[in-house]
């Protein structure tokens, strides 16, 4: 008997837990840390983004943390709230608590369906050329969004362009303390990566403090951003002791774990309560733009660095994931999330932590900066030029775009990808070989935006002035499905060649084609094992000269796209 397959886990923690190194455990924890002090800073500010007190982008920041460990398929990804989610959130949630918390709990609910019900597929729409879009344009915009904290810049947009302006405008207004701490922070954690790259192992036969020395350098290197901004951190709080801050701080904020209870669905108001109905109503397409999004972004920025570290991940289960840790998350006041490139990138590098009391910004904007940098990936568009330059469009719209917005970026390539995808299934190549009989090879399935151009292409090769009329064998060989408007093209094509007095035969016809029309019953239909033999046959009719063989040399082959 044939051995039974092992059922895969549920819960994707089932899979890796048991094969849990102890050699991870130190990363992990350095990981762990660094990117949930570096989550502090960035919740706060994303929380006044979304036009919400700032505790709420505390309360949003660790549900997704816990959900994800368990139900997560990439190492590398943190959820947590984000720039574009807290822009959704302001333009969604009307900057009302009630009706962010609400509109997480309804984003995790569309979400958690589409997993259900196995959307993920869809996601499979997003190319490889979108994804290095997108994570080479964030790569420069969460950069230089950074400047302005190295620069203790207030007030600049957010808009990327306008941001450029803006901080070039005000370089005037830089202030010396964060400029000289952020750099500062850059130089050292560039000087650290460096340094690791270039640590060369130490052996087991060398003496134990040569072997200690390597294992402090190692361990300096690898939590580099932890030191840098726990340094960093020291140094605003020995001025704060004196009396003085040259460096701006994020400040205190209010104390306490929010209550688990599930969301209000309805608003106390002025003048009465607002129902649940109402606050449906009230946010609107925010329902489908905000979990759409939020999808989105999470499984672009999982799959960029899925694809750089040499795993895969499930769609299906991401759906999963991002759904139940919105539903849940909502229980503790938190606001839709998604994935965040920042914090993944940092995590990836293996972290950057803050104090939680008092974030010096610059410190943490060179630690962000120095992890999101090597995310660029240049050589993609030379790449993409030597291999298929058609795919550098999705690439360069992504990129371009993403400099506006990351959201229209990300729609924008998917459309784009979307459209090329669509233009190659309906102009399929098609292989014209000449000679007595003419044998008509598609590259691919025929489907209904397809079968005009086959239709086109046979007509005006077999029934060509300059040539005698001939008639015709359509080797099959590559087709593997076929549609009912793909059949009614053929009918008309064998009508049209049969008022010439030609026929149409079908070679090479794999079980499911042949069932499809069989079934369709189409008149005057003819099909044979091999292309030699159909031609055999057509060359026998009057009309065929069995004298000249089919030729597929250079000068008698046409590739029709």
């Amino acid at each position: 008997m044939p051995r039974s397959r092992c059922p895969r886990p549920a819960l994707p923690v089932l899979r890796w837990l048991p094969r849990y190194s102890r050699a991870w455990l130190p990363l992990d924890l350095l990981a762990g840390l660094a990117v949930g002090l570096t989550t502090v800073p960035q919740a706060l500010a994303y929380a006044e983004l979304a036009g919400l007190p700032p505790q709420y982008g505390l309360y949003s920041s660790f549900m997704g943390c816990f959900v994800y460990c368990f139900l997560g398929t990439a190492k590398d990804v943190t959820l947590g709230p984000t720039a574009i989610m807290s822009l959704l959130v302001s333009s969604y949630a009307f900057h009302q608590p009630v009706y962010a918390v609400l509109l997480a709990f309804l984003s995790g609910c569309v979400q958690l369906a589409m997993g259900l019900l196995r959307l993920g597929f869809l996601l499979d729409f997003i190319s490889c050329p979108v994804i290095k879009g997108f994570t080479s344009a964030a790569s420069i915009t969460i950069s230089f969004n950074q400047i302005k904290n190295i620069l203790g810049l207030q007030g600049i947009p957010r808009q990327f362009f306008l941001q450029v302006y803006e901080t070039l405008r005000r370089i005037g207004e830089t202030r010396a303390g964060d400029a000289v701490l952020g750099l500062s922070c850059l130089a050292t954690l560039a000087g650290l990566r460096a340094m690791k790259s270039h640590l060369p192992q130490a052996a087991p036969a060398e003496p134990l403090a040569v072997r200690i020395s390597y294992l402090i350098v190692w361990i300096s290197a690898t939590a580099r951003n932890a030191l840098v901004v726990l340094f960093a951190g020291l140094v605003a709080y020995s001025f704060q002791v004196r009396g003085s801050q040259p460096f701006r701080l994020t400040g205190s904020i209010p104390q306490g774990l929010p209550a688990f209870r599930p969301p209000r669905f309805s608003l106390a108001a002025p003048n009465g309560t607002v129902p649940f109905q109402s606050m449906v109503q009230d946010m609107g397409v925010g329902l489908a733009v905000v979990p759409l999004m939020g999808l989105l972004e999470s499984v672009a920025i999982a799959k960029a660095f899925a694809s750089q570290s040499g795993y895969r991940i499930d769609p299906d289960q991401e759906l999963l994931a991002l759904g139940v840790a919105n539903l849940l998350g909502s229980f503790v006041s938190s606001y839709p999330i998604t994935g965040s490139f920042g914090r993944t990138a940092v995590n990836a590098q293996s972290g950057v932590c803050t104090p939680a009391g008092g974030l010096v910004t610059a410190a943490l904007a060179a630690v962000i900066i120095s992890a999101v940098v090597p995310m660029f990936d240049a050589g993609i568009f030379r790449t993409l030029w030597r291999v298929k330059r058609l795919d550098l469009v999705p690439l360069c719209v992504t990129f371009l775009l993403c400099f506006w917005e990351v959201q229209y970026g990300i729609v924008a390539g998917v459309l784009v990808s979307g459209v090329l995808l669509l233009y190659s299934i309906a102009r399929p190549p098609i292989k014209v070989s000449e000679g007595a009989v003419l044998l008509v090879q598609p590259g691919s399935s025929l489907h209904f935006p397809a079968v005009e151009h086959l239709r086109d292409s046979v007509c005006s090769r077999a029934l060509a002035a300059a040539s005698p009329a001939r008639s015709v064998v359509l080797d099959c060989s590559h087709v593997s499905s076929i549609d009912y408007t793909a059949l009614l093209g053929l009918a008309e094509l064998l009508q049209e060649l049969r008022r010439h007095g030609l026929s149409l035969a079908f070679c090479g016809l794999q079980d499911p084609v042949l069932q499809v029309l069989l079934s369709a019953d189409l008149e005057g239909f003819q099909h044979f094992r091999s292309w030699e033999e159909a031609e055999h046959c057509r060359g026998a009719e009057p009309g065929g000269s069995g004298a000249e063989p089919l030729t597929s040399t250079a000068e008698s082959t046409g590739l029709i796209q």
